[in-house]
């Protein structure tokens, strides 16, 4: 079975606290003690990231690790497929790509996907798994920029929580640069199996996570993704 877990905002970066959607996350692999690495590459392997990564995960009972791309680098392929979870962290998107290509970890990736290992990750480890990801990598305006397409749709995370989120993605709707969007808010969680969505994920508030598109050239509509139940845990 395969498993994405797109975190809109929210969770250890900012804070360790409840640990409410870590916990669900770690409970996907279904696993006593599952593996779990962390890949920081969007905030170019900052160090207090990393360091809450452990504190979050390691008091969650897994085995965890993380991978350095601005250090001497592991073997990606041989310990990527060795793992239950892999969570991105966020941070700029498009510079994160980059180097993953440079270093084919996002075939790794996909090939770890396709052997069921949970892909997670929160904003640009949200938006990463799509065909197309909405981002503020640049620092005066957003974009929509191509993703990993491993799964369709566009992804737009934080959502309800930054305020230049949707506007734009109103005015990309309107000027037909983009037909439909899957925005999710911050502390809520869109979970994917075998590449469909299931369950928008609220761990906080009243978040949720939106199907939005524009109606006959006339207003933004806010619609329930298809077949997607709301758990609030």
């Amino acid at each position: 079975m395969r498993q994405i877990i797109a975190i809109g905002g929210g969770g250890f970066g900012r804070e360790i606290g409840d640990l409410k959607i870590e916990k669900y996350i770690v409970q996907q692999a279904n696993k006593i003690k599952p593996k779990i690495c962390f890949i920081p590459t969007a905030t170019g392997d900052d160090q207090g990231y990393i360091d809450n990564f452990y504190k979050a995960f390691n008091s969650l009972d897994c085995f965890t690790s993380h991978i350095d791309f601005f250090k001497r680098t592991i073997d990606l392929r041989t310990h990527i497929l060795n793992q239950d979870i892999v969570y991105v962290g966020g941070g700029n998107t498009k510079s994160m790509l980059a180097v993953w290509r440079e270093w084919e970890l996002d075939s790794i990736l996909k090939e770890a996907y396709e052997k069921n290992i949970i892909m997670s990750g929160v904003s640009a480890g949200a938006i990463c798994w799509f065909e197309k990801g909405i981002t503020d990598s640049w620092k005066h305006h957003q974009a929509i920029i191509p993703c990993l397409g491993f799964v369709k749709g566009i992804c737009c995370p934080h959502y309800d929580e930054e305020p230049e989120r949707v506007p734009f993605v109103k005015e990309i709707l309107e000027t037909n640069k983009i037909d439909e969007c899957i925005a999710i808010d911050g502390y809520c969680a869109l979970h994917l199996i075998n590449d469909l969505p299931k369950f928008s994920i609220c761990f906080k508030n009243n978040a949720d996570t939106h199907y939005v598109v524009f109606n006959n050239n006339k207003e933004i509509l806010h619609k329930n993704l298809l077949g997607v139940k709301k758990i609030k845990i």
